[in-house]
C-alpha cells in the first residue's frame, strides 16, 4: 500500500470549500490537474453515491472514471473510492484554520507497484487539482 499526503492552508472557511465539492457544476470546473475538463455522468453526492465522469486532457484523451462517494461529513470531509484502475481511497479532510482552512489530502493505492509507476504524475496532479480548488473558492 502506498500514500500520498499533501496539505494546504486554504483562505476560504471548510463551508466555503465543501460547498465547492457538492456543487457538480463547481466541481467540474476545478477537479484534475491543469488544462483537463470534465463531464459528468452520474453525481449522487451522499455516503454510497455513484460519482462516475470523464475527464478530457489537454490533448482530447478521454479518461473514464467511476467513484463511490464512502464518507461525507458536511463541511469537514468527503472520501471516495475510484472503482476503476488506478484503484485508489481519496479522503479530503477540513480542519478550521485561523487562516482559513487547513486542506488535507490523502489518496491511498492499495498495488504499491501501481503508486509507484504514477507518483511522477500523481503528486503533480494533486497539487494542481488543490491550486484549481483554491482558485475556485478565493
Amino acid at each position: 500500500m502506498t500514500t500520498f499526503k499533501t496539505s494546504r492552508h486554504i483562505a476560504a472557511t471548510p463551508s466555503a470549500i465543501f460547498a465547492a465539492f457538492r456543487d457538480p457544476e463547481r466541481l467540474a470546473r476545478w477537479w484534475g490537474p491543469d488544462g483537463f475538463t470534465n463531464q459528468f455522468k452520474a453525481f449522487e453526492f451522499q455516503p454510497g453515491g455513484k460519482w462516475v465522469f470523464d475527464m478530457v486532457g489537454p490533448d482530447g484523451t478521454i479518461y473514464p472514471n467511476e467513484s463511490v462517494f464512502t464518507r461525507i461529513e458536511p463541511d469537514r470531509q468527503v472520501t471516495i473510492e475510484h472503482l476503476c484502475p488506478p484503484h485508489f481511497s481519496l479522503t479530503i479532510g477540513l480542519e478550521p484554520a485561523p487562516e482559513g482552512t487547513l486542506l488535507q489530502w490523502t489518496q491511498t493505492f492499495i498495488d504499491a507497484s501501481v503508486a509507484s509507476a504514477i507518483r511522477h504524475i500523481v503528486e503533480p496532479a494533486n497539487e494542481q487539482n488543490i491550486n484549481r480548488l483554491s482558485q475556485e473558492v478565493a
